[in-house]
């Protein structure tokens, strides 16, 4: 594995852009996942990198090696970065040091919803989205739809807060929601504390899109109203709403009871 202690080395100066710029990362289309767990699941779920990064002073690590071993096998290319060097790309505070540069997935968006799916419109906390995307995942669903103005899907927070769910989901960022709404198969549900139907109401067992937006002014007047059905999610407490992320694992977990409450 190659070794690299200067920071005009053009490698590395690459890195670094890499990881400080959304702009340099879309022009590339490519994408830093910083830590073991996000590599794991990269290597599970979809492969070889295009590069494995490690600090100097991780290469033996017990859960760095493996990773390593992997990534030689099947031919990615290895770098090792001094440990100064490694701490002006990662943005992992007291990481163990390694991260993977891989392509961004791109996958070819289908001409309409027929299957379970999640719409964003306008959702821009990278926390709230990371969590969704998971709750995605461990429910089976496996479509996401960021409209215009959704928090970047592939952000290093978002991937921090996904916590490998990017890798078994298909992620469309700059999706046009009024089409995919107005074509859908199936039905597009939309949260509303004015519906009155409650999600426990709601017949779930079929395939569903679930449409959330922005944090605080909700999903837009106009995509609310193509929307096939509100629904509310009850509570009990002095709250008047819930996090959108924990709103969303509400419905896609109710969604899993009703369809396999015949298992």
């Amino acid at each position: 594995m190659k070794l690299i202690t200067s920071k005009d080395n053009p490698l590395y100066k690459d890195l670094k852009q890499l990881a400080a710029s959304s702009q340099a990362r879309r022009r590339a289309g490519q994408t830093l996942l910083d830590g073991v767990h996000l590599a794991q699941a990269w290597l599970q779920h979809r492969g070889a990198p295009q590069l494995c990064v490690v600090a100097e002073s991780a290469q033996h690590h017990p859960e760095v090696a493996p990773i390593l071993a992997e990534c030689e096998r099947s031919r990615a290319q290895c770098l090792v970065l001094s440990d100064n060097l490694y701490g002006a790309v990662s943005q992992v505070e007291n990481g163990i040091g390694l991260l993977l540069l891989v392509a961004t997935p791109n996958p070819k968006a289908p001409q309409a919803l027929d299957k379970s799916a999640v719409l964003l419109d306008g959702l821009q906390d990278p926390g709230n989205l990371g969590s969704l995307l998971r709750s995605a995942a461990a429910a089976g669903i496996g479509q996401v739809f960021c409209a215009p103005g959704t928090a970047a899907a592939w952000s290093p927070k978002v991937l921090r807060a996904g916590m490998g769910a990017h890798f078994v989901l298909d992620i469309y960022e700059n999706a046009d929601l009024e089409r995919l709404c107005a074509g859908s198969k199936i039905p597009v549900l939309a949260t509303s504390s004015h519906a009155a139907q409650t999600i426990y109401q709601c017949d779930l067992s079929g395939e569903a899109a679930w449409l959330f937006g922005h944090e605080g002014q909700g999903v837009s007047p106009h995509l609310m109203e193509m929307a096939s059905q509100e629904v509310v999610i009850p509570h009990l407490g002095e709250m008047e709403s819930l996090n959108v992320a924990a709103a969303a694992a509400v419905c896609f977990f109710e969604q899993v009871r009703q369809r396999t409450a015949g298992d």
